[in-house]
């Protein structure tokens, strides 16, 4: 039986190369996929993104802080668990990073398996909340890739492996607008093109009301949001 369910993603903030680069192939041969940025402020515009399970940040960063990173996105709303990697162990930066909204600490250098067990510990912990979004009346579990309409009707709609990714990243910020390059990058594959979105957008609509999904005229898709 072919595993459908969707891979992990993971949002790496490092500025060493090396580490960076090694960290990224481990992981995406863990089974997770990776986006990688060498700056706060690059990390900072991924992070906004809302299509990570788990942040991976170094404390040092250029730019910005990963502190500072993590502060700004927990005030922008991304509840997605945070790792902060770091060469700074003093009882006082573990504290700061916690206290900044980071689930947990871990300092260079570090094992592998350790770094990986503490991943999949975080990803245990989070994963019910992260599994269940609500779209106004409607509440898509992402496990079963169905959505079910809390207005009274109970009705369950079972939605295709791409429609519920799509789904899932658009509902996951609400009232961001997403282009049609992103959602290639972020849902389908690299051989699809920006009719492939329009397409499942369709697809979307027709099982879940034409509102479910809004156009943005001249920019691209969003759910919620005025």
């Amino acid at each position: 039986m072919v595993d459908t369910a969707p891979k992990p993603v993971v949002l790496l903030v490092e500025d060493d190369r090396q580490l960076a680069a090694m960290l990224a192939g481990l992981l995406t041969e863990e089974g997770y996929r990776v986006d990688v940025a060498r700056d706060g402020q690059t990390g900072l515009h991924h992070g906004l993104s809302g299509r990570h399970d788990v942040l991976i940040l170094d404390r040092g960063l250029p730019v910005m802080d990963g502190v500072d990173l993590l502060t700004k996105l927990r005030g922008r709303g991304v509840v997605a668990p945070a790792l902060i990697l770091t060469a700074r162990g003093s009882l006082a930066d573990r504290v700061e990073g916690l206290d900044a909204g980071a689930e947990d600490y871990l300092v260079k250098p570090f094992e592998i398996p350790e770094l990986l067990a503490r991943l999949r510990s975080l990803l245990r912990r989070h994963q019910d909340r992260a599994d269940i979004l609500q779209i106004g009346r409607l509440r898509l579990d992402r496990r079963t890739r169905t959505v079910v309409d809390d207005s009274g009707s109970g009705a369950e709609v079972e939605l295709s492996e791409r429609e519920c990714a799509l789904l899932s990243v658009l509902a996951a910020s609400p009232g961001q607008v997403f282009t049609r390059t992103q959602l290639l990058k972020t849902v389908f594959d690299s051989a699809d093109t920006s009719g492939t979105v329009d397409t499942y957008v369709h697809y979307l609509r027709r099982k879940l009301g034409r509102d479910i999904v809004r156009t943005v005229h001249g920019t691209g898709y969003r759910v919620g949001g005025r």
